[in-house]
């Protein structure tokens, strides 16, 4: 089986095939594997499935106990309560920097399934179900091909999917030292009329901090973009006011990122499917895409071992499964959240305790409880030595 991209979800799909028994080979076009980006937001969904594939989180990132939500001039909005969401989904919420989470997917697994600086040009018809052509005019064949190559995938362009749109956002993001004085469990959102920003604890000494703005097309990037955040940032709180100071032009130097969405493709063809953002870029209000990407491993190596012997009907069936509920995730997380005082002001007027629930069973009904349940029974009764997937 072939896997493009060997970013959190293709090593994540790679490592669940390989779990239940398949060859895997995993084709990346970088000259290496690494994490892009800062920091991940693992909700209860996601390290369900990380531990479904025995990745240990243990002591990675830092795990949250409460989202506070506020307004640019202090107003709070809502306090959500993560111990309660832990608590009625059985698994904790982390924040963890990307490099981290994908070294803890690797590890155990085995390097040689991964073959990188090899780009996939197009995709046909093989002996064996697909074949892919690479751009040194090499070529492999596979019973399947996933397309784990994120938002600008070769995968989804060859299979025709419609591209992603911009949203009229985007995100300047890093990581930095927690500023003083700030509880390492406590995450912060604050929304004010023309943008927002986050301050998410990443581990014991790290913030992932993210400044959103709006963005077009036609965007120029600034001589000075650090002066341009704080003009538009400074005096929202104490604590953005302290990392501000000690922001400069090289810690946005790889910003901004922006936001796009990805129309929900419908059934494809064949023996080739997508995963993960390659699927479904999504803006990250929910900071659920790598959660997502999650999902899709896990629905998607339960259609494989049900597959008798029919990979394209599996296939099919793992995209419609999952394609009502990444489409309800896709559209909350595409709602505008920046609003003027005036507007922002009732949804402080809901309990917290209510906005808590809320989340949770938002959460829970997108993320195939009884599905993952189930797997996670076989998982456990399984021999020990039938996971000696990496071996």
């Amino acid at each position: 089986m072939l896997v493009v991209g060997a970013g959190v979800g293709g090593i994540s799909i790679a490592r669940g095939l390989l779990r239940d028994g398949h060859e895997v080979t995993v084709f990346e076009q970088r000259p290496e594997v690494r994490a892009g980006g800062g920091a991940v937001t693992i909700w209860s969904n996601g390290e369900t499935v990380l531990r479904q594939l025995g990745v240990d989180m243990g002591g990675a990132g830092q795990e949250l106990s409460t989202v506070r939500v506020m307004t640019s001039t202090g107003r709070s909005m809502t306090t959500l309560d993560v111990t309660a969401i832990v608590s009625r989904m059985g698994a904790p919420v982390r924040m963890v920097p990307r490099r981290i989470l994908l070294a803890r997917l690797l590890e155990g697994f085995p390097v040689e399934r991964i073959r990188c600086h090899t780009r996939v040009v197009s995709v046909t018809d093989g002996v064996r179900g697909v074949r892919l052509h690479f751009a040194d005019g090499g070529c492999a064949d596979g019973d399947l091909a996933v397309g784990a190559d994120g938002l600008h995938s070769r995968v989804r362009e060859i299979v025709g999917a419609p591209h992603a749109e911009p949203t009229g956002w985007c995100s300047w993001q890093g990581l930095a030292t927690l500023p003083d004085g700030a509880d390492r469990h406590v995450a912060f959102v604050i929304v004010g009329d023309h943008g927002n920003l986050g301050l998410w604890p990443a581990d014991e000494t790290e913030v992932q901090w993210w400044f959103d703005l709006p963005w077009s097309p036609d965007f120029v990037r600034p001589a000075h973009p650090i002066e341009v955040i704080r003009t538009n940032f400074t005096g929202w709180s104490g604590l953005v006011d302290e990392l501000l100071a000690t922001l400069t032009d090289a810690d946005l130097a790889r910003s901004p990122y922006p936001h796009f969405r990805h129309p929900i493709p419908g059934p494809g063809h064949g023996a080739v499917t997508l995963l993960g953002d390659a699927a479904h870029t999504m803006p990250p209000t929910l900071a659920q895409g790598t959660n997502q990407a999650l999902l899709d491993t896990m629905v998607l190596c339960k259609a494989i071992s049900g597959a008798n012997g029919d990979l394209s009907e599996a296939l099919r069936w793992y995209e419609k499964t999952r394609q009502r509920r990444v489409a309800a995730v896709s559209r909350v997380a595409s709602l505008q959240v920046s609003h003027g005082e005036a507007v922002l002001r009732p949804a402080a007027l809901v309990p917290d305790r209510v906005m808590t629930w809320m989340l949770a069973t938002f959460l829970r009904a997108v993320s195939h409880r009884r599905l993952a349940a189930g797997i996670s029974r076989d998982l456990a009764s399984r021999p020990a030595d039938s996971d000696e997937h990496a071996r």
